[in-house]
């Protein structure tokens, strides 16, 4: 999927990741194509368990197992990933992309400080002295907001939004092209959450780079993002630029996504949901997978899987109701 005639940072083409388990089968990630350029911030959203974490591990081939990438390619600046042997991905990891774990206190090691994690990364690749790394390691904690000297601090001395400032700061300290936020607000009250997105939105004009944010909350990607990709039991069901989703969303799944938020300034509204629950990726359902839960669903919905087509120029959707 492509709105632009020239290259993308990155390229998705039929994407499969499969987990090979004792009970089946998982197709976590299943025929996944989307472009974004640079600079761009790309919001993935779903409900948990749809993929979007896979989705960003298997960017940086780092899916544990007992996944596989087993179909697709991904291409990052024209260099496809999935070719690349596992020397040449590890200098494209942290270098050339960097990555926001979800849990900040179980990505840190507990028994090393805070700056030392920084400084490592800045020294094993690019193999500057140890004295420059601290150099630069002070500076960009002053980047995201924390003061140098809480560099030897570690990380069990630091608040929740403390420690996700210091991944944010390892994640940019190679100055990647492209940053991977995997749920970096979940475990943060609210205040804590706006500031962590002011920080991202922010340092993401200063060092120029694109961001991929994975959440299942999409409010926050109103906020923050350009173009909003929804993945639903594996599959990317709508790509879209960001104001014409919140304008009109063109997917079912899309549309009950923004029904289901509450309006704080509507005293009667009535709290909307998707009924039902997300299907087994070990067997998923024939044809569409919303469609058990779909108010638009027709009998082809549940014979046969809609291709994704163009809806207009940019915004991709996979539904029947667009093929005509």
């Amino acid at each position: 999927m492509t709105s632009m005639n020239r290259k993308p940072l990155l390229s998705l083409e039929n994407l499969k990741v499969y987990y090979y388990t004792d009970e089946g089968v998982v197709k976590a990630v299943d025929s996944v194509s989307f472009n974004m350029d640079r600079g761009e911030t790309v919001g993935l959203v779903g409900e948990s368990g749809s993929g979007k974490s896979t989705l960003g591990l298997s960017i940086l081939r780092l899916i544990p197992p007992p996944g596989k990438i087993v179909g697709g390619k991904v291409f990052f600046d024209g260099i496809d990933l999935t070719a690349l042997s596992e020397d040449e991905m590890r200098k494209v990891r942290g270098k050339r992309i960097g990555m926001v774990f979800q849990d900040p206190m179980t990505s840190l090691n507990p028994l090393m400080k805070v700056g030392d994690h920084i400084v490592e990364t800045i020294v094993s690749h690019e193999g500057v002295p140890r004295e420059k790394a601290v150099e630069r390691a002070c500076s960009l904690l002053e980047d995201v907001g924390i003061l140098p000297e809480r560099f030897n601090d570690y990380p069990h001395q630091l608040s929740g939004g403390m420690r996700q400032r210091i991944m944010i700061a390892l994640a940019l300290c190679l100055k990647p092209d492209l940053v991977i936020a995997d749920e970096p607000t979940s475990a943060l009250d609210v205040i804590v959450q706006y500031q962590i997105l002011e920080l991202m939105r922010k340092l993401k004009q200063v060092y120029g780079m694109g961001l991929i944010l994975i959440t299942h909350d999409v409010s926050i990607v109103a906020e923050v993002a350009d173009r909003i990709a929804i993945m639903y039991a594996g599959q990317l069901v709508e790509y879209s630029d960001v104001n014409s989703f919140f304008n009109s969303p063109l997917h079912p799944y899309s549309e009950a996504l923004l029904e289901s938020i509450p309006n704080i300034q509507l005293s009667d509204q009535k709290l909307k949901y998707i009924p039902g629950i997300p299907p087994s990726l070990i067997n998923p359902p024939k044809g569409c997978r919303f469609h058990v839960r779909c108010p638009y669903a027709e009998h082809r919905c549940g014979e046969v899987e809609p291709q994704t087509v163009e809806f207009e120029r940019g915004r991709f959707v996979k539904c029947f109701r667009y093929v005509e």
